[in-house]
């Protein structure tokens, strides 16, 4: 089977050609792109021997048949009651694709139109397509109507684009060509995520830009998918320089990592792996569950999207499931990515409160839950979580994440660690301090307020203008109540409940006690 045959796009329609042959009287495809999506279902119909019409209410009912003179307005049909009307009426063989028909599902003379027409249309070869690019479905219909969600261009179709942008730059000698075989795979692979039509004006910023298509243009094109994860209002894009050189300690975490990331190739998928799901972190504050996050995207060299709980629960009532579906597509679209989800056990405390909010907390995990079991896309899971006892005993199943690590307080070795990490990140030469005294000072200290120690004790040093030195930094320790005594009862009770549960991401602290050394471990 060739790419073309097994692509996402190909996939779709063959699903789409199946329920039309199998005479589905409705269809909803969740889309942002009308014009491939005609071109597309024009020569699906044309397969079938059947005609497609297109309709919108401010053009009316048109006929296609992909000719631009075809394309002219009618102005029949503008009312959606009328047109509705029109195909129940109409003894033609046809797809009929409504665009932008969502907002009239609000409306129960419409919906009651439908639900009769969907009766009439099981007994013809007529079909009605629905495309929109969110999902607005009453209840009333949803036995009538079969939902499909509309793939972005896979790497088949955005490579027919880049060389027909390429055949008309030489054609028109407006800019010069730069590209052997594997750069325009990379340029593609780039643009993944991208609509068509946001592809192509992608290629033709490059072009215009400095003259050129080259491989210099893969940034300018990840710029333009920035631009997409923005506008999706769900993710947010961060860019990060934080390597696993920049992460202290967490030395078992760092290897498995190491391991996993080698299952996005294409050799792992010839060796029979399948594609990583992601990483659960459990621990305190401030141990680096975030920044490995960070770091991770870019030793992987992927984007970095984070997912927001909170805007995903913002809006309408009813919204937030079309949010979190939503969110999800745009990030199997980015794909290859990490998605990181920040503190998931905030984003997830509805889901065990009753039904306070009607359910819709229970129903967004459902979502999320149902996706992380079954997705294909290579899309990396880091979730976070400070406070375990809060997160649902559904999370916690093997299938959703890869593995579950717990995230202690850094040892003596780590917390040396760590400290020449930020020492060398402000220009200092940590062979110039105590680092052995420093860092056994510093027992029960997190990693954030290991960092915090060595910036209060550099204002320091500046007030006193005076080179940093190693007193400073402990005289600022001192003066710090660190997240051992203000965490202590908690992190107790997370050690307890992370001894059988879950791998440790280091080596235990050297506070802990000898049981706690042993079962940790067992399980490294």
């Amino acid at each position: 089977m060739t790419q073309s045959d097994s692509g996402p796009t190909q996939q779709a329609l063959r699903e789409i050609d199946t329920l039309v042959r199998a005479r589905y009287p409705i269809l909803y495809l969740l889309t942002h792109e009308e014009t491939r999506l005609e071109s597309l279902l024009f020569h699906l119909a044309r397969k079938q021997n059947k005609e497609l019409f297109t309709w919108t209410a401010t053009q009316g009912l048109n006929h296609f048949d992909n000719t631009p003179a075809a394309r002219r307005p009618s102005g029949k049909f503008n009312d959606p009651a009328e047109v509705l009307q029109h195909i129940g009426e109409s003894s033609v063989s046809a797809l009929f694709l409504l665009k932008d028909f969502h907002p009239f599902l609000d409306d129960p003379h419409i919906v009651r139109r439908l639900r009769d027409l969907a009766h009439d249309l099981k007994g013809s070869y007529k079909n009605i397509l629905i495309s929109s690019p969110r999902l607005n479905l009453p209840v009333e219909l949803d036995k009538e109507i079969t939902l499909i969600d509309f793939p972005f261009p896979d790497t088949t179709e955005l490579m027919e684009l880049l060389k027909s942008v390429s055949r008309s730059v030489k054609a028109t000698n407006r800019a010069v060509v730069e590209l052997t075989n594997e750069q325009a795979a990379e340029l593609v692979r780039a643009a993944q995520g991208l609509t068509l039509t946001e592809a192509e004006n992608a290629f033709s910023k490059a072009v215009v830009s400095d003259g050129r298509l080259s491989q210099d243009d893969i940034e300018l094109v990840l710029r333009e998918k920035q631009q997409v994860i923005r506008k999706s209002g769900m993710l947010e894009f961060y860019a990060t320089d934080a390597g696993m050189t920049d992460v202290g300690g967490l030395g078992n975490l760092k290897y498995w990592l190491s391991v996993r990331g080698k299952g996005f190739s294409a050799e792992a998928a010839h060796f029979g792996l399948p594609v990583p799901k992601g990483v659960l972190l459990l621990g305190a504050p401030g141990c680096g569950k975030s920044l490995t996050a960070k770091a991770v995207a870019s030793a992987w060299r992927l984007p970095l999207v984070k997912l927001d709980f909170g805007h995903v629960f913002s809006g309408l009532v009813g919204s937030s499931e079309e949010n979190m579906r939503r969110a999800l597509k745009v990030a199997e679209g980015v794909a290859p990515c990490v998605l990181w989800i920040d503190e998931i056990e905030k984003g997830l405390s509805g889901n065990q409160s009753g039904g306070s909010d009607g359910g819709t907390a229970a129903r967004v995990f459902g979502t999320f839950l149902t996706w992380m079991q079954e997705k294909t896309a290579r899309v990396f899971v880091i979730a976070t979580a400070n406070r375990i006892d809060a997160l649902p005993p559904e999370l916690l199943r093997r299938g959703r994440f890869d593995e579950i690590f717990f995230m202690d307080l850094p040892d003596e070795r780590a917390r040396r660690e760590i400290l020449t990490i930020h020492l060398k990140k402000r220009s200092r030469i940590p062979e110039e301090f105590e680092l052995d005294r420093i860092a056994s000072a510093l027992e029960g200290f997190s990693g954030a307020e290991i960092e915090h120690c060595v910036v209060e004790g550099m204002f320091a040093a500046f007030h006193h203008r005076q080179e940093l030195k190693s007193d400073d930094i402990l005289a600022a320790a001192r003066e710090t109540v660190p997240l051992s005594v203000t965490y202590k009862e908690e992190l107790a009770r997370s050690r307890e409940w992370a001894r059988n549960r879950a791998r440790p991401a280091d080596h235990p602290p050297e506070n802990a006690g000898a049981k706690d050394r042993t079962s940790h471990l067992e399980l490294s």
